[in-house]
């Protein structure tokens, strides 16, 4: 019984876009952070006087700790865009799928 659903499921074409679009998605988001994460990493490690230059005339902050701060925001808000379309687009074309292969 579960094997000849199994199948059912591969077989759907919306099963392959599914995939295809999940597997996408997850790699540009991964690329995206990579990108933004390497590159605060980069900026640490060749290029500290921009990174220590005090933000203001007088302040104490220097212009690393909002980028930084930027970084850890940037990844929140990337995985809850993730969450959201995981919970709505992929979630539902998944129910979509699972009802047509009983």
């Amino acid at each position: 019984m579960h094997d000849n659903t199994y199948e059912k499921i591969r077989a759907n074409p919306k099963y392959r876009q599914l995939v295809s679009t999940r597997d996408t998605y997850g790699w540009i988001m991964t690329i995206l952070m990579l990108v933004v994460y390497y590159g605060y990493i980069a900026l640490i490690a060749f290029n500290k006087a921009f990174l220590a230059q005090p933000l203001g005339s007088t302040g104490v902050t220097t212009v690393g700790i909002p980028i930084g701060v930027g970084v850890i925001l940037f990844t929140i808000i990337i995985t809850g865009i993730y969450v959201r379309r995981a919970n709505t687009e992929f979630d539902a074309l998944k129910e979509q799928i699972i009802k047509e292969a009983m």
